[in-house]
């Protein structure tokens, strides 16, 4: 059964998977669009940055931000000359961590799908008079969307399963920065692993339903109309 503390972390990692999606995609859209019509060394580096989370263990990146945004980091430091609380050990801090590790999942779907949709909708769209903010609300965006659907499921889904960064910069506060992940490394800690069965269980259940949705959202292309197997 699933106690009171069980749900409060279910539900604290709700939010944070949708805060994570929502921010996600408002940095992740215009970047992903820019790295898309750029081909610069500037743009390789800024495109490497993004997708660094994908290679760097978790640990290290949360580390590096505990530095940074710590009262002793320069980021931590601008916070507190302005009167504004330091990120660590915040939901506020969860959240922004939980953004960049996740970034590289909405950015690299949305960048190829605007690659492959070239120059010709943009330009068909100017010919009939839209800048290029309308074009691409209204002709890029309906196109890419399932890009946008598979970048916000994997970015749900990757915010709701991290552990590394979540131990380092929001610690282990229960109803604050206590999220499953975290709840089940208590579970483990304690040996109380019935307890951390039913929440590892789910976190398996929702990853296979997860990768399923995936599925059903890049169904494989089927064989071109007149080939057969036999042709091959």
């Amino acid at each position: 059964m699933l106690t009171d503390a069980d749900i409060s972390c279910i539900r604290l990692s709700i939010k944070l998977g949708a805060t994570t999606t929502f921010f996600t995609l408002l940095i992740g859209s215009p970047l992903a669009w820019w790295l898309s019509r750029r081909d610069t060394m500037f743009r390789r580096l800024i495109g490497a940055v993004v997708t660094m989370p994908l290679v760097l263990p978790p640990t290290v990146m949360g580390f590096y931000l505990l530095v940074l945004l710590g009262p002793i980091g320069p980021v931590g430091k601008l916070f507190k000359a302005a009167g504004i609380p330091t990120l660590p050990f915040t939901f506020s801090g969860l959240v922004t961590a939980s953004v960049m590790c996740s970034m590289p999942f909405v950015v690299q779907p949305l960048q190829n799908a605007f690659e492959a949709l070239g120059e010709r909708p943009l330009e068909a769209a100017a010919t009939l008079g839209a800048n290029t903010l309308d074009a691409f609300l209204t002709v890029i965006v309906p196109q890419a969307k399932p890009a946008f659907l598979t970048a916000a499921v994997m970015s749900f889904a990757h915010a709701i399963g991290e552990f590394g960064v979540v131990l380092m910069i929001g610690g282990n506060i229960p109803n604050v920065t206590r999220v499953l992940s975290m709840q089940i490394y208590v579970y483990v800690e304690n040996m109380q692993y019935a307890n951390a069965h039913i929440l590892a269980g789910g976190l398996m259940l929702f990853a296979i339903l997860t990768m399923l949705m995936m599925q059903l959202l890049n169904p494989k292309r089927k064989n071109k109309p007149g080939r057969s197997r036999s042709d091959t």
